[in-house]
């Protein structure tokens, strides 16, 4: 895809991402755009102070409403997601938040899909719940299901594509179509897949939500959030209502930085993520102790036609069920020597954890069950370590959950093949 900008005629992704909005020549030459880390700004007389407020200039007068750095960041996200304007956040619930507080009022309905990462489905309930918001969760992955599911008061559907954990997918296209019928605005998601990946606003969604944290920082060292709007003023809205006056979750200069030299590498970075999770799930998926891996780049997965239809490529995040549940996935993880036991996702790092007692432990035991999160269910973050070096911790990890799994009297020795592909691993303390 192209897009005109100020440096160029017509630039594809990365070219957006490393120069959109930003000319050396206009800050001494500088390669690397500066950091802004003023809280307030001088006005020249009062009238251009007063005309700031008002919204007539379009200034800036104070950190919590607007930036030049955070701006920068926010034209380039706008530019990679083909949307209309971008709002970034402190972190990917403070987009979630204020997006939502400002698109929802009292005695309104949103239609949330079934299966959602824990804060927000904890943000649904706690938070707007209690606002006199109704919440109402449907299986989207069903077109028609979201149809009945929509009335007269819905006016916000909201979801993942894939879903955190467990990978479901949706069809933003046919959902958003369903929205537009009834008047109701969609919000996607956009984490996993990142705007490198999907671009839910050019298949009809009206904002794309990310934690900044994961792909597009890339590299675990800060908090982040962003809403992308296919409409303006809606963005201008959840600037200054959602930000400034509901939440105040504003994102730092310094942290926007960082995130403007990962975004020069997301290209990169997601193709690897992508390559090496393909050959990984595949791998798991031959695994004797595997009972279900859910990866959209396996043909064996229920929407793999989906996932080549809307995403370029089918990410870097896989979830899995091995055989003997829980205590099997706990086993796995509690071998891993390489791979790391921690939350959060899209790091350089490969990452493992167990939604049902870390990331999704918001939920009830009944509502992991209704919403499709297993008990037994692992979340594997690939990342960007050399592919046999990862495949060789996995495998040791599976064979000693399979080989505590399996009844008395069965042969449980690990194939000398696969102790020998560990052993750099299995030396080290876990």
């Amino acid at each position: 895809m192209t897009r005109t900008t100020d440096r160029t005629t017509t630039t594809g992704f990365s070219t957006r991402a490393i120069h959109h909005g930003y000319n050396p020549a206009d800050h001494q030459g500088a390669l690397v755009p500066p950091i802004h880390t003023s809280a307030t700004y001088a006005f020249p007389d009062v009238a251009y102070g007063a005309r700031c407020f008002a919204g007539e200039e379009p200034g800036y007068f104070y950190t919590r409403i607007a930036n030049p750095t955070l701006a920068l960041l926010e034209g380039r996200l706008a530019a990679l997601e083909e949307g209309a304007g971008a709002v970034v956040f402190g972190s990917g619930m403070g987009a979630i938040t204020a997006t939502l507080w400002s698109m929802l009022e009292p005695g309104d309905e949103i239609l949330a899909d079934l299966t959602l990462y824990g804060c927000t489905f904890s943000f649904l309930h706690h938070g707007l719940g209690r606002f006199g918001v109704t919440v109402r969760h449907v299986d989207m992955t069903d077109p028609a299901r979201v149809a009945e599911a929509l009335t007269a008061k819905t006016r916000v559907l909201y979801l993942e594509t894939p879903a955190n954990p467990n990978m479901r997918l949706v069809d933003i296209a046919a959902v958003s179509a369903l929205a537009r019928a009834q008047g109701a605005k969609v919000v996607v998601d956009n984490t996993y897949c990142t705007p490198y990946l999907q671009q839910p606003l050019l298949l009809g969604a009206d904002v794309s939500v990310h934690s900044m944290t994961k792909y597009l920082g890339g590299h675990g060292d800060l908090t982040a959030g962003a809403a992308v709007f296919a409409d303006a003023e809606l963005a201008q809205r959840v600037r200054l209502y959602g930000l400034k006056d509901m939440t105040g979750a504003v994102m730092s200069a310094q942290d926007a930085h960082l995130v403007m030299r990962g975004l020069k590498t997301l290209a990169l970075r997601m193709d690897r993520h992508c390559q090496s999770a393909q050959k990984v799930a595949e791998f798991i998926a031959a695994h004797p102790a595997a009972a279900a891996v859910h990866y959209p780049g396996l043909p064996s997965f229920a929407q793999h036609a989906l996932a080549q239809r809307q995403m370029r490529q089918m990410g870097g995040m896989i979830a899995f069920e091995l055989r003997g549940g829980l205590q099997a996935g706990v086993r796995f993880m509690d071998a891993l020597q390489l791979v790391t036991r921690a939350v959060s996702l899209g790091d350089a790092e490969t990452l493992a954890q167990h939604p049902a007692s870390m990331t999704h432990s918001t939920y009830t035991p009944e509502q992991r069950a209704a919403h499709g999160i297993a008990e037994g269910l692992v979340r594997l973050s690939v990342g960007l370590e050399d592919l046999d070096d990862l495949l060789a911790d996995i495998g040791q990890a599976l064979d000693l959950a399979h080989a505590m799994d399996l009844s008395a009297g069965t042969n449980t020795a690990i194939s000398p093949e696969r102790a020998a592909a560990a052993a750099p691993f299995c030396s080290a303390p876990a």
